[in-house]
């Protein structure tokens, strides 16, 4: 019984140190609408530029903001909006209902972590439009994305880094292919973030729902 005891503390104690240094309470479910999000949006990202009546590209190179060219900077940020505060919502539900706060000090090490290799790979990607380097942006988004997802796995779920591995290597393929960037997108942005969602969910959601 003793004995007994002492595993349950010592349980007790991991699950403490492991709370007050890794970000556990991102969403599985944050990840799944994720990915169904870039699915759409990629899906009406190839719409805007293959069933176009003008040139995107060739658009681009004459003004880099042209009406042509908007609407897939809408798509873009709107993907992105939707993911982010899908990400905060969810992850602000689950720390509720674990009786947590959301903006710990491991969240603030997981946000630190993850924004720089990002903040740094949006600069990157700011200057290859500039310089109309435009068939290399998608395998730079990927690259620099699993970047950040490498670098904030160290402060939350350990699964975030095989997936940032993932989209790095995806990122990596896209350059080989540069004509076929969109489709790698939707693939490191839309089913991998799904597939691993679902992964997380059953690996540590599902037996506390």
């Amino acid at each position: 019984m003793s004995k007994t005891n002492h595993l349950d503390d010592l349980m007790q104690i991991r699950s403490i140190m492991e709370r007050s240094t890794r970000f556990l309470s991102l969403s599985a479910w944050a990840a799944i609408l994720a990915g169904v999000y870039a699915l759409v949006g990629a899906y009406i990202g190839w719409r805007i530029i293959y069933l176009a009546p003008v040139d995107r590209y060739e658009a681009l190179t004459d003004n880099l903001l042209r009406p042509e060219v908007l609407p897939l900077l809408a798509v873009a940020l709107s993907v992105l909006g939707l993911a982010v505060g899908t990400a905060v919502w969810l992850s602000y539900r689950k720390a509720q209902r674990a009786g947590q706060r959301l903006w710990t000090r491991a969240a603030l090490r997981v946000l630190v972590n993850f924004a720089i290799p990002l903040a740094a790979g949006g600069f990157f990607i700011i200057i290859l439009y500039t310089r109309q380097h435009y068939a290399l942006i998608a395998a730079s988004m990927l690259i620099f994305y699993g970047l950040a997802l490498l670098n904030a796995g160290n402060f939350t779920f350990s699964d975030i880094r095989t997936l940032g591995m993932l989209e790095i290597a995806t990122g990596l393929l896209a350059g080989f292919f540069p004509g076929k960037g969109l489709y790698f997108w939707a693939f490191g942005f839309g089913l991998l973030h799904i597939i691993y969602g679902i992964i997380l969910y059953y690996k540590y959601e599902r037996r506390t729902t």
